[in-house]
């Protein structure tokens, strides 16, 4: 596999694995919720978002790092 390729794929993981961790934390906030632990819940999902943004966001940015490139 070449460089470019290997971090077009390295792009696509970090893309799906923000995507992952923002569903991760929406599950744990919505369990938090049903058993009456809303300020635990909404922490949880609001860092499950920030983490999940940050990771998908750095995987758009490589991509089109790479795209503008070749």
């Amino acid at each position: 596999m070449t460089g470019g390729k290997l971090a077009f794929v390295f792009a696509k993981v970090l893309e799906g694995a923000g995507l992952i961790v923002i569903l991760v934390g929406v599950y744990l906030s919505v369990n938090l919720g049903f058993q009456d632990k809303g300020l635990e819940s909404m922490g949880i999902e609001f860092r499950g978002l920030a983490i999940g943004a940050a990771l998908f966001a750095c995987g758009v940015l490589l991509e089109r790092s790479l795209r503008a490139r070749g």
